[in-house]
């Protein structure tokens, strides 16, 4: 089986265009080297993939005849992307909110205003 349709069809990717555009991309990897998306997958094979930021490790179980659902995906593969993946990423999620609130965004007139305001009146 085709390497972007095993990626659909166990459900990492949403559609098996995305899949194949990620495996151009340089995302998705076999015993760490780049594929092209037409690369055939076999059982006991790791697959490495980089989505949102995680470094995804998939081992291969089986391989599905079509899409499976999603209570049936664990049969075809076996998950063993390390803890410290997701943990990078909640420290992503703190380091942003650090530097600037979400939803601040830019001032509007009257906080222009009053921060010129502001420093009109410490200038004097």
């Amino acid at each position: 089986m085709r390497i972007d349709k095993y990626l659909w069809c166990i459900r990492l990717f949403k559609t098996r265009s995305l899949a194949t555009n990620a495996c151009k991309k340089g995302q998705v990897k076999i015993n760490d080297a780049n594929i092209k998306p037409s690369k055939e997958v076999f059982g006991n094979e790791l697959i490495r993939v980089r989505k949102n930021q995680i470094n995804y490790q998939i081992k291969v179980l089986d391989l599905p005849e079509s899409r499976v659902g999603a209570k049936l995906v664990d049969l075809y593969r076996k998950d063993v992307t390390p803890k410290e993946e997701f943990q990078k990423n909640e420290l992503l999620k703190y380091s942003k909110d650090y530097y600037r609130k979400k939803g601040t965004g830019r001032p509007t007139k009257k906080d222009r205003r009053d921060i010129e305001g502001f420093t009109d009146n410490t200038e004097e």
